[in-house]
């Protein structure tokens, strides 16, 4: 009988086919779980890279204005969550959030991973490791980062910016030197896991930007106004060592902040300056020598030109100044004498000089997003434009750009470039680097600037504009300011927003100090800047020469024997014609009140604007003089 052949059982067959596809899928995942490990080194490499130190941020102190922390971002796996009624309730007073918050989060998120918080801080962070380790919060846990703090909260916040969920800069100096700060890898055996960031070093001088920041508050509610900035800065070095914008922010919870809060103002924003301007623009018209300092004009009260074409060009002034030279122009701030001047010079020489001092372009302070301003060039120039710039309008600035311009009226004619980066440094404070910038330039002769700061520090005197920034021991050179905003509605000047400003150079012979305000759209009881920016420029001065330590007291000491001899107070002297009283006080009017063959009438307090009959009317016995005084 012949014997059957012998073949292999089907459960054998499919045994060996099974068995050689697991050892191909098993060769497989071996392979790939090969490849992510290998990959996994490089993986590893780049967390660590993170956990190294962003540089940190100083005053020109070594104060520390931004440094490096640990933070968690709180996750969330669904699968594992129980009760979301239960958890969240455990979960809001800890994160802060609402109960129907964190389970909408939840609930609503297209993964099963969710970030239910980001970088929350130290405290909150252990009470998450806490209640999770406790079991109490089943899905729940730290994811460890990296991230900023601001130990100065919001001070400088503007002007230190902040960082985003990535530690990557967003805004100000953290945005603007990103590279610089970030931590950079290193594969290197020495350095595993990357080297920390670089050091940025400010011009800003902590202790100054508080006294800055207190008294721009101070000005902000005084004025109910929108804004303020205040600037203080070292004009042989252009170093900035204060930057107060008002209203601030707490970068630590920039989110919690508006756009105005963060806005860099100083940099960002282009106004138009008003007559704080008449200083540059004198200077310009001044060192062209198409006017010199005894050359006058006359000021019925308002500037009038007639152009080729018969239009009328009539610019308004705020008094009847009478005949006046360069200084009187700044001294009274003279809108139609300023106007007056500027028809000496072509349009295309005053925008030249315009230019020269730094106008229309921007200035390299190191802020982000830096305006260049608003200056058309001449050909585009209408009649009137020329004249309305000498005073302040059709032009938009910078508050930089005019702190730049200062340097030149404060160097003898040398211009330097405003910066807000002293040094760049290694993590251990070595290898300083400086900011590369501009040369300084001469753009005014020597005597020029000498000129216009003898007409700014008499500013300060009884008749001038700016005489509440006095502080008496230390002679200051300033000008004031009020401009028009334009109504955005009409496209025409506002009759209710104006800006109200002031600088001042200090001490007026060889400035150490410059110091600049702006109140933006002030509605308290006066908008203008002689009233209400003259002020904090004293108080700014006053707290500044005391900490700077500039040199205080040009009066002599004498010894004698207690008795005081107090000067005679001149009042103006009146015969058969009324004399000009602009610019006296009430205090000096007082003994005009005392005489019986006199009728005046005074209105308001300070110093006489505008007076009726005008100067020069016979003086009959019925006569009723009317002074305004502001």
């Amino acid at each position: 009988m012949e014997q059957p052949s012998q073949k292999q059982p089907p459960q054998k067959g499919r045994f060996i086919f099974f068995t050689v596809i697991l050892l191909i899928l098993t060769g497989a995942v071996l392979t790939k779980y090969a490849i992510l490990m290998l990959g996994n080194e490089q993986n590893i490499q780049r967390r660590q890279v993170l956990t190294a130190d962003r540089g940190q941020i100083l005053d020109r102190n070594g104060r520390i204005l931004a440094i490096q922390t640990r933070f968690g971002n709180v996750t969330v796996w669904r699968p594992q969550t129980g009760d979301l009624n239960a958890l969240a309730s455990v979960l809001s007073p800890v994160l802060n959030m609402s109960e129907t918050a964190i389970i909408d989060k939840i609930r609503q998120s297209a993964t099963d991973f969710i970030y239910l918080k980001k970088q929350v801080d130290r405290d909150t962070y252990r009470k998450i490791d806490e209640l999770a380790i406790a079991g109490v919060i089943d899905g729940v846990s730290i994811e460890p980062v990296m991230g900023r703090i601001y130990p100065e909260g919001q001070l400088a916040g503007q002007i230190i910016g902040f960082t985003g969920d990535e530690n990557t800069g967003l805004a100000g100096i953290e945005y603007a030197f990103d590279e610089e700060l970030r931590a950079k890898a290193d594969s290197s055996m020495e350095f595993p896991g990357g080297i920390a960031g670089n050091q940025v070093v400010l011009t800003i001088d902590a202790t100054i930007q508080y006294l800055l920041e207190e008294i721009a508050e101070k000005t902000l509610v005084e004025n109910q106004a929108e804004a303020v900035m205040l600037l203080a800065m070292e004009p042989r070095s252009g170093e900035v060592l204060g930057a107060a914008t008002m209203p601030r922010f707490n970068p630590n919870n920039f989110k919690e902040s508006s756009e105005q809060a963060r806005m860099i103002r100083p940099a960002v924003w282009a106004y138009e300056p008003g007559s704080v301007f008449k200083v540059f623009s004198l200077a310009a018209i001044l060192d062209s020598d198409k006017i010199n300092p005894q050359t006058t004009f006359y000021c019925d009260g308002s500037y009038e030109h007639t152009t080729n074409l018969g239009e009328r060009i009539v610019i308004n002034c705020l008094g009847a100044h009478g005949l006046v030279d360069a200084r009187k122009i700044i001294i009274y701030s003279c809108n139609a004498g300023a106007a007056y001047a500027s028809d000496k010079m072509t349009k295309a020489s005053f925008y030249d000089d315009i230019r020269k001092l730094g106008f229309g372009e921007k200035t390299s302070s190191g802020l982000p997003g830096e305006t260049a301003g608003f200056l058309r060039p001449p050909e585009r120039w209408s009649e009137r434009t020329k004249p309305t710039i000498a005073m302040g309008q059709e032009i938009a600035v910078s508050a930089m750009q005019m702190l730049q311009a200062a340097t030149a009226i404060a160097n003898d004619g040398v211009m330097v470039t405003p910066r807000f980066i002293l040094q760049i440094e290694d993590s251990n404070g070595k290898d300083p680097r400086k900011p590369n910038l501009p040369a300084p330039v001469r753009v005014l002769k020597a005597e020029t600037a000498r000129e216009m700061r003898s007409y700014m520090t008499d500013v300060t005197s009884s008749i001038g504009t700016g005489y509440r920034a006095n502080v008496g021991d230390i002679p200051l050179a300033v000008k004031t300011g009020t401009a028009q905003l334009i109504d955005s509605r009409t496209g025409r000047y506002s009759d209710t927003d104006f800006i109200a400003s002031c600088i001042a150079l200090l001490p007026s012979e060889e400035p150490a100090l410059v110091l600049y305000i702006v109140i933006i759209k002030p509605k308290g009881s006066s908008y203008l800047g002689g009233r209400i920016a003259a002020p904090p420029i004293r108080e700014a001065a006053e707290a500044l020469i005391n900490y700077i330590g500039i040199p205080r007291g040009r009066n002599p000491m004498a010894s004698h024997t207690g008795r005081i001899m107090l000067p005679s107070i001149n009042a103006p002297l009146i015969t058969d014609t009324i004399p000009d009283f602009t610019g006296y006080s009430k205090r000096q009017l007082l003994p005009l009140l005392l005489r019986d063959d006199l009728n005046i009438n005074i209105k308001g307090d300070g110093y006489v604007v505008r007076q009726n009959p005008s100067a020069g009317t016979q003086l009959a016995p019925d006569t009723v003089i009317y002074l305004e005084l502001e």
